[in-house]
């Protein structure tokens, strides 16, 4: 019996059958002894036994009592403040049950307190890290208004600055839509909208969105695959994820090199690798370039070696484009070498073959 688990509600069982067996054997004893006044002694005794179960029950809802003052004593200090509060349940039974059970509700709820304290940390670091961010573009923009402002006569010099005021704009806008699209992902507020989809045709409408960039910089985007393979995926953010691989593959090439897209199925996954010929990452930062706004410690020393493209950067790329992996419950790996180039390569399941 599960009741009898609890030591103290065994020793009151024990206690009370002990009581009624040491009265009945009294009542026995006199009865046999003194027969004339039996009806007496199983009196005193019936008296005897029930006082002791009384004085027994006391002391032992006395005892409950205590515990239960003390379980909301810490249900009390717990509310006021105090996380380290927790009801005593080392004993066995259905009420220390209980208390392990609003024990574990304790450790949950500290633990949502901790991820939501940890939550608003990271807005007050990014909007700390944002601000960071445009102040550069910001600072340009504003210099090269100013030079416009002068009404420079040199047209080809008037050209330049447009150029690079709309370079600045490109920067800011893309950094503000990037952080849009990763706080909905951190906040659950997108649904994924999945069906099959032709890897292909997605892979083709990347290499469509990135063909004006690679001609003026003089660099190749290829694909290979296979035109049939499908993916049970969100069309839009998944070739959001792709075209963030591709751009940060721009970014760190030089004009000549190449980038492909290649995509494969095996029995249980579909797999999709960005890779390009380009400059590569250094060994030390691959840990850390899925991080938001992560800025790599080692840049390249050599201006000639450097890309055509802008490659600053805004660090929210690459954890935008893991996101939405995860997010269609993929995975993504990277390798890389310096001035040898670099492979992101992602992983999805297929569902129909787990």
């Amino acid at each position: 019996m599960k009741i009898l688990v609890n030591r103290k509600i065994k020793g009151l069982f024990i206690r009370i059958l002990l009581a009624l067996i040491f009265f009945t054997l009294i009542s026995v004893v006199c009865t046999f002894l003194l027969p004339g006044h039996a009806a007496l002694y199983v009196l005193l005794s019936c008296t005897g036994a029930g006082l002791s179960i009384l004085v027994f029950l006391y002391l032992y809802f006395r005892e409950q009592d205590r515990i239960m003052e003390e379980a909301a004593a810490q249900i009390r200090d717990y509310l006021s403040g105090d996380t380290d509060a927790r009801i005593s349940c080392d004993e066995e039974g259905g009420l220390y049950r209980l208390f392990h059970e609003v024990n574990s509700l304790v450790s949950i709820l500290n633990a949502h307190a901790e991820n939501e304290k940890r939550a608003k940390l990271f807005l007050k670091d990014t909007i700390s890290d944002i601000s960071h961010q445009l102040k550069t573009p910001l600072a340009s923009l504003n210099i090269y208004n100013g030079i416009l402002q002068e009404e420079t006569a040199d047209a080809a010099e008037l050209r330049e600055f447009t150029e690079l005021s709309e370079q600045e704009l490109d920067r800011i806008e893309n950094l503000v839509q990037n952080l849009l699209k990763i706080t909905r992902l951190d906040a659950g507020t997108i649904l994924f909208e999945k069906a099959d989809e032709n890897v292909s045709d997605m892979m083709y409408s990347v290499k469509k969105h990135f063909s004006w960039r690679a001609e003026q910089e003089g660099k190749t985007l290829s694909l290979s695959g296979d035109e049939t393979i499908t993916l049970f995926c969100d069309r839009t953010w998944l070739m959001e994820a792709v075209s963030n691989l591709v751009k940060n593959a721009f970014d760190h090439t030089r004009k000549g090199c190449t980038i492909r897209i290649e995509w494969r199925a095996f029995a249980s996954i579909v797999q999709i690798v960005v890779r390009d010929d380009g400059s590569g990452i250094h060994p030390e930062d691959l840990p850390h370039i899925f991080k938001r706004f992560y800025r790599s410690r080692f840049p390249l020393n050599d201006s000639a070696d450097r890309p055509s493209a802008d490659a600053q950067g805004i660090g929210l790329g690459l954890p935008l484009a893991k996101a939405v992996v995860e997010a269609h419950n993929g995975t993504i790996e990277v390798d890389s070498e310096p001035g040898a180039g670099t492979a992101f390569t992602l992983n999805f399941l297929i569902p129909a073959k787990l």
